[in-house]
């Protein structure tokens, strides 16, 4: 009777509580959940450089000429494109989850292609093309995802500037680790041209099952087409004003560091031209996180500053791979790498804080894309030097960048002289 009586007492709740807590593990912190996608970021990056880093071992391993090399490193931003754009629209409309995690297996399914590529070349291309889509669609519904699981209400104690810069420095830990991991491979790896993709396809295997239990961001009542209808509106004047004079300058510094120079230097590195390119690759973004703590004292001290010393550190590593393509030093050449991965990452910070900031929560993915976007049409620099050398010569138009990017930074404070004092949602 007195047992009957004890049991009676008892809620049964608590009991299967103490049961299911016993039998299976508790769901990950909230505020994990961020950096958990953030991986997904890093696959991006990690994707887009572990083939840049392989342009001269693809020359000496596989024959292919100087110009089939080059033509398809620019069938990545050929394919990157229509993912940004494709890719920034979809998340706000279905939601981040579901086209990251598709991107995600994009990403991976364009690496297998590479792979096969060591004995199908035909397969190249389209692997190429694959992973620009990828890691297109990755940033612009990852960037996303990851700022709105790194915010209140998944993390209450996330500050707006983590929040907006995570996936940056996420992706570029990506950018810095899969070229100098790819190069290192290919210098002393067997089968280079396969061994040397085998990271991504861990990591990214390892990023979707980090990232598959974080629950979508983004609330059905808040997508187009939903019963109340998003009424937020998109600044896109001080979108222009802020984000479109310096974008170009993100990708544009660190590809001119990595692309161009260890060409212009390759008659010093007889046998190391594969490592010195993955340590270049590895330099530019590996800058870029660096100067992360100097581009939050800039934040602190004046909203705009970031935005300022940029393009300025842009225009100093300019004029200092312009002296590293006039004296054929590679190590001229990698201090200029160093000083462009600096501006990159000032650029990027600054840019991704500010998108942050102006964006309704209804149009974050399709205006986080719009600036990836920008930011990738940088990545013809290379291209644009190639095919002016001959008329002009490399020096000279090392030191023109170096003047527009003195000129984009006038720009950008004549444009927001009048706003200095102003302060967006989300301080950076």
């Amino acid at each position: 009777m007195s047992t009957t009586t004890k049991r009676r007492g008892r809620p049964e709740a608590p009991v299967t509580a103490r049961t299911s807590t016993a039998t299976s593990p508790p769901p990950p912190s909230p505020r994990r959940y961020g950096p958990r996608v953030a991986w997904t970021m890093t696959a991006s990056g990690w994707s887009a450089n572990q083939f840049s880093a392989l342009l001269g071992a693809y020359r000496t391993e596989t024959g292919l000429s100087q110009s089939a090399v080059t033509g398809l490193f620019a069938v990545y931003v050929v394919g990157l494109i229509p993912g940004l754009l494709a890719g920034g629209p979809l998340a706000d409309r279905y939601g981040r989850r579901p086209v990251t995690l598709t991107a995600l297996g994009l990403n991976l399914l364009s690496t297998c292609m590479l792979m096969a590529g060591a004995a199908a070349p035909w397969c190249l291309l389209p692997g190429r093309f694959v992973t620009g889509v990828g890691a297109g669609a990755l940033l612009a519904a990852g960037s996303a995802w990851v700022k709105e699981l790194s915010s209140p209400p998944y993390d209450p104690d996330g500050a707006p500037a983590t929040a907006a810069k995570r996936s940056g420095m996420f992706v570029s830990a990506g950018f810095a680790s899969g070229g100098l991991a790819a190069a290192l491979i290919a210098q002393w790896a067997p089968a280079p041209m396969v061994t040397a993709y085998l990271p991504h396809l861990a990591l990214a295997v390892g990023a979707g099952a980090a990232a598959y239990r974080a629950p979508e961001s983004l609330p059905a009542r808040a997508r187009p087409g939903a019963a109340v209808p998003p009424t937020d509106p998109v600044p896109w004047s001080r979108f222009r004003r802020t984000i479109l004079p310096l974008a170009p300058w993100v990708f544009a510094a660190p590809t001119i560091g990595f692309v161009t120079l260890p060409g212009l230097v390759a008659g010093g590195l007889t046998g190391w031209q594969t490592v010195y390119a993955g340590v270049a690759t590895a330099l530019a973004p590996g800058c870029g996180l660096a100067v992360q703590p100097l581009a939050r004292l800039l934040a602190a001290r004046h909203r705009l500053a970031r935005g300022t010393a940029g393009p300025l550190t842009v225009a100093l590593g300019l004029a200092v791979a312009a002296t590293a393509a006039a004296t054929a030093q590679p190590w001229w050449a990698l201090a200029a790498t160093a000083i462009l991965g600096a501006g990159y990452g000032l650029t990027l910070s600054f840019a991704l804080t500010e998108v942050t900031a102006l964006a309704p929560r209804t149009a974050l993915a399709r205006l986080t894309s719009l600036f990836w976007t920008l930011a990738y049409v940088g990545m013809f620099a290379p291209y644009a030097l190639t095919a002016l050398s001959t008329a002009f010569g490399t020096p000279a138009l090392l030191r023109t960048g170096a003047l527009l990017a003195v000129l984009s930074c006038v720009l950008f404070g004549w444009l927001n002289r009048s706003r200095r004092a102003v302060t967006p949602r989300s301080p950076g």
